[in-house]
């Protein structure tokens, strides 16, 4: 780990969109990847004038084409509204930057596609967090073991509905919750499960409901929308199941996995048998110490994908966490969630 100050290479980079939520989580971000901050681009330029001034920037452009006219730039990062991302993308690859972006990447999967062809050399990493933070990786690399693998399914519980209408909510191009924020869960899905070959989505009366995905493996997941929690208390939950063992991510703070212990129906009389190779492992961060694995950034993946994105560019290898083809299959389980009214949509 280091600081952007101690880093001997680091990338020209610019800022495109410092509205709220590029200003809380993307720009203090920046602090800890190997980057030069050389220009920020906005339509609000009062905005992006005050901000240049916190963070000592000396250029700030109301269009990426005029700023990239005057700056010699490796790399943007992207914070628009997601209706506004392919275009932008695919001009900011046309120009040969390399492009970080908020999720999620567009509107539909089919403006994904349309960024892959443009893509070409060019690095372009998609900030799905969920897929990237800690706890998220420390599941990945359980049930990737021969001891608790493979994954046959898993269960995640997040605040969410999705539209009843989903085919008008395609064609018309609507900006829902089950875009902006559903994709949240459904790149963990994703990323610990693989492809999914078929959704199904069953709305319950007074909302929420459940959507299921079948994975080409052979897993199960369960994606239950809890309509009616309140993100503003811990209500994330996602549990999984393997091979004689089961681990859950709670709020995404605290990763558990059980790993069995010596049981007999009849005769066990402690649920805390001798020795130590049984029972549960936690994983949780401490709150004592002012360090780095208990801020916000790193713990819900903000550093990891952003930084992900850098190593990326500086040793020449193209994204694979995170790729447009990881964004692809997030975005086409989007859709068949939105076309499903209760039967089995196949995933194309």
């Amino acid at each position: 780990m280091s600081y952007q100050r101690e880093f001997e290479k680091r990338l020209n980079v610019a800022m495109v969109g410092v509205g709220s939520h590029g200003y809380r989580n993307v720009l203090p971000t920046l602090t800890f990847l190997p980057i030069r901050l050389k220009a920020l681009c906005d339509l609000d330029m009062d905005r992006a004038r005050v901000t240049a001034e916190q963070y000592g920037v000396q250029a700030c452009y109301p269009s990426m084409a005029e700023m990239f006219q005057n700056e010699e730039l490796d790399a943007i990062f992207l914070c628009a509204p997601p209706r506004l991302h392919p275009e932008l993308t695919c001009e900011a690859l046309d120009a040969g930057m390399h492009v970080w972006m908020e999720k999620p990447p567009g509107m539909f999967a089919d403006e994904v596609r349309d960024m892959i062809r443009h893509r070409k050399d060019r690095v372009v990493v998609v900030g799905f967090k969920k897929a990237f933070m800690p706890a998220t990786q420390k599941i990945i690399e359980i049930f990737a073991t021969d001891e608790y693998g493979p994954l046959r399914s898993m269960l995640g519980i997040y605040p969410m509905q999705i539209p009843s209408d989903g085919k008008r909510v395609l064609r018309e191009r609507v900006h829902t919750n089950w875009l902006q924020n559903g994709c949240h869960p459904l790149s963990l899905f994703v990323a610990v499960g693989g492809k999914v070959s078929t959704v199904t989505v069953r709305r319950g009366q007074r909302g929420g409901g459940a959507c299921i995905l079948e994975y080409e493996s052979g897993a199960l997941g369960n994606f239950h929308l809890a309509d009616g929690a309140r993100h503003g208390q811990p209500a994330e939950l996602y549990q999984f199941f393997g091979d004689g063992c089961h681990a859950e991510i709670r709020n995404s703070t605290r990763v558990v996995l059980q790993r069995g212990m010596p049981f007999n129906y009849s005769g066990s009389t402690s649920y805390v048998p001798e020795g130590f190779d049984s029972g549960a492992i936690v994983w949780e961060p401490q709150n004592s110490l002012g360090t780095l694995e208990n801020k916000g950034l790193f713990i819900q993946g903000f550093y990891q994908e952003m930084r992900y994105f850098c190593d990326c560019i500086l040793e020449g290898k193209p994204a694979e966490q995170g790729s447009l083809e990881f964004a692809l299959e997030v975005m086409k389980v989007y859709e068949a969630g939105l076309r499903s009214e209760g039967e089995t949509v196949p995933v194309h």
